[in-house]
């Protein structure tokens, strides 16, 4: 079920990354949803999400907390 929401939550990044601030949103919450482990990943795929679109670069700061 885990892994589910991990992949649910790569869609949505991916469908609102025109929108800087609904990414934003986004991520703040699957960093309250998603273990540990699962953040790790996202924090790569986020790196690649962000040099497609370099806009996004201002929602890294949620990835430092």
């Amino acid at each position: 079920m885990a892994r589910a929401m991990f992949e649910y939550t790569k869609t949505v990044l991916k469908k609102v990354s025109f929108d800087v601030s609904l990414f934003c949103k986004e991520l703040e919450k699957a960093l309250q949803r998603l273990l540990p482990y699962e953040i790790e990943e996202l924090k790569i795929f986020i790196n690649s999400l962000v040099q497609q679109n370099p806009e996004l670069d201002k929602c890294l700061i949620y990835l430092e907390k």
